[in-house]
Formats: structure tokens, C-alpha cells, sequence
């Protein structure tokens, strides 16, 4: 059974950073895809970044250059470093995951990930 947990959030202030974590257990598959994604108060869930097993990332614009995907395989933790926070980065973050097999491609689409976590409140004052 596949088990996603994020943690990390928080609160902080306008130009502050975090630093989210989220452990995958029970994902056997060698290619995946994995990604961050965000839900805002009144407003849908949307793509913040994602990576592929071979270490392909993406980003929505909205976050580039501010925030970075990375993952330690041996520890199966999948981290998203953002720093020059803004309020509008207010939100639920949520931690996915999917086999490659599922879309050709990666992506930063809600319904291409099939594993998801509950969720860590970041929330950012200015």
C-alpha cells in the first residue's frame, strides 16, 4: 500500500523560506513521476513543480526561480526548497506521485498522479 506524507510547512514572513518534505512509502516503481502541488483558499489545486526518476524537473512560472524539486532516492523523500516567499504562495501543499506508464510525459496535471498525501498548510504574512 503506497503511503504519502508530507511535512514541513508553516508560517512565515514575506521573503522567508521553507523547506517541504514528503515520504513516499510503498511506491515501488523504478519510473515515476513525483510533484508538488498547491491549493489556495476559493481556488483550485494547481502544478508548483514536478521531476521524473531520472531527475527531469518542472516548474510552473509562477514559481521559477524561487523554488527548486529535488529527491534523495535512497531515502525516498521527495523536498521542495522555497525561498523569496510571497503571500500569494499561501496555500495547501500537497506531495503526488505516479508510475511513468500512466502519461507519456511529465507533467504538472493533477489527474496525471494517481498517489497523494494530505496535505501541510503554508502560510506566508507580509
Amino acid at each position: 500500500q503506497v503511503q504519502v506524507v508530507e511535512s514541513g510547512g508553516g508560517s512565515v514572513q514575506s521573503g522567508g523560506s521553507l523547506r517541504l518534505s514528503c515520504v513516499v512509502s510503498g511506491f515501488t516503481y523504478t519510473s515515476y513521476y513525483m510533484a508538488w502541488f498547491r491549493q489556495a483558499p476559493g481556488k483550485q489545486r494547481e502544478g508548483v513543480a514536478s521531476i521524473d526518476s531520472e531527475g527531469t524537473t518542472k516548474y510552473a512560472d509562477s514559481v521559477k526561480g524561487r523554488f527548486a524539486i529535488s529527491q534523495d532516492n535512497a531515502k525516498k523523500t521527495l523536498y521542495l526548497q522555497m525561498n523569496n516567499l510571497k503571500p500569494d504562495d499561501t496555500a495547501v501543499y500537497y506531495c503526488a506521485a505516479s508510475p511513468s506508464y500512466i502519461v507519456p510525459i511529465l507533467t504538472l496535471i493533477e489527474s496525471d498522479f494517481n498517489y497523494w498525501g494530505q496535505g501541510t498548510q503554508v502560510t506566508v504574512s507580509s
